[in-house]
C-alpha cells in the first residue's frame, strides 16, 4: 500500500483478505499523530486511554466526550493516511441508540474522525447495527474492556474456558453481522483469539492477544516507555523514553540555574 494513500473502512477487510498486517497505535495529540501518520500507521486510535495515559485517572470511567473530542479533533488534524478512530468512552453509548446515535455523530462531524470504537459483544450488536444504518463506522472491543473493570475486578486474561471462549466467538461474530468494521480482542487466550480472527470476515486488532490477529494496537506510552514503573506484560517496549525525557528537564533546570542558559549563541 501506497504511505500516500489514505486508509479507509474497505481498506480494513482487504488488508485482511491479503494477509497484510494491519498496523493500530492509540494517539492523543497533534505531534505524535502527525509522526505517526508519516510512519505509515495504518490506524490511529484515540482511545479513552487517555485517562490513564494522559490525564492521570486511575482508569478509563471517568472519561468524559469533551474530553474525548478534544484529542480526537487533534489528531484528525494531523491525519493524512492513516484512518482515524475515536472510542467512545464509558456511558456515552449505553443509556439507549438515540444517546450513542448522537456522540457517534459528534466525532464525525465534529471531531473529524472517520469511525467510532464502542466495547461490548451481542449486547453493543444493536447499537452497532444503528449506527452503521445511520452512516457510521463501527469497530467492536471484546475481551477484557477496560469500562468494565468494576465489573470483573481487574485487567484479567479473557477466554480461558472452553465456555468462555465460545462466548466470545459468539461475541465476534454478532458484531461482525451487526456490521462492524473490525473486533478488538484484548487480553483474549491466544489459541481463542485464533480461532476467532479465522472465522470473521472482518479483521481482528489484537492488544495482548498473541500474534495470530489480523493486527495489533499499542497504547504509544506503553511502548516508548513513557512510565518507568508500569510494564504491561504484553507491551513491547521500543525504548525507554522516560530516561531521555528525564536527562533532558534535568540539564535544563541546570543550565538555567547555572546561567549557561541562554548564551550568545540561544539570545
Amino acid at each position: 500500500m501506497s504511505t500516500e494513500k489514505p486508509v479507509t473502512v474497505p481498506c480494513l477487510c482487504r488488508m485482511k483478505k491479503e494477509g497484510r498486517k494491519i498496523v493500530v497505535l492509540t494517539a492523543y495529540d497533534y505531534p505524535f499523530a502527525r509522526l505517526m501518520d508519516s510512519c505509515g500507521i495504518d490506524v490511529l486510535l484515540v482511545g479513552d486511554s487517555v485517562g490513564n495515559a494522559v490525564l492521570g485517572y486511575a482508569d478509563t470511567i471517568p472519561v468524559t466526550m469533551e474530553e474525548m473530542l478534544h484529542h480526537v479533533k487533534a489528531v484528525s488534524r494531523a491525519a493524512r493516511r492513516a484512518l482515524v478512530v475515536a472510542d467512545m468512552p464509558f456511558m456515552s453509548y449505553q443509556a439507549g441508540r438515540k444517546q450513542a446515535l448522537e456522540n457517534a455523530g459528534r466525532f464525525l462531524k465534529e471531531g473529524g474522525a472517520k469511525a467510532v470504537k464502542l466495547e461490548g459483544g451481542a449486547r453493543a450488536a444493536e447499537t452497532v447495527a444503528f449506527l452503521t444504518s445511520a452512516g457510521i463506522p463501527v469497530m467492536g472491543h471484546i475481551g477484557m474492556t477496560p469500562q468494565s473493570v468494576n465489573v470483573t475486578g481487574g485487567y484479567l486474561r479473557q477466554g480461558t474456558s472452553e465456555e468462555a471462549a465460545a462466548a466470545l466467538e459468539e461475541d465476534a461474530r454478532a458484531l461482525e453481522e451487526a456490521g462492524a468494521i473490525a473486533v478488538v480482542l484484548e487480553l483474549v487466550s491466544p489459541p481463542v483469539a485464533a480461532r476467532v480472527t479465522g472465522s470473521l470476515e472482518i479483521p481482528t486488532i489484537g492488544i495482548g492477544s498473541g500474534p495470530d490477529c489480523d493486527g495489533q494496537v499499542l497504547v504509544m506510552h506503553d511502548m516508548l516507555g513513557m512510565d518507568e514503573h508500569f510494564r504491561p506484560r504484553h507491551a513491547k517496549r521500543y525504548m525507554e523514553l522516560h530516561a531521555l525525557l528525564r536527562e533532558a528537564f534535568t540539564a535544563y533546570a541546570e543550565d538555567v540555574r547555572a546561567g549557561r542558559f541562554p548564551s550568545e549563541e540561544h539570545s
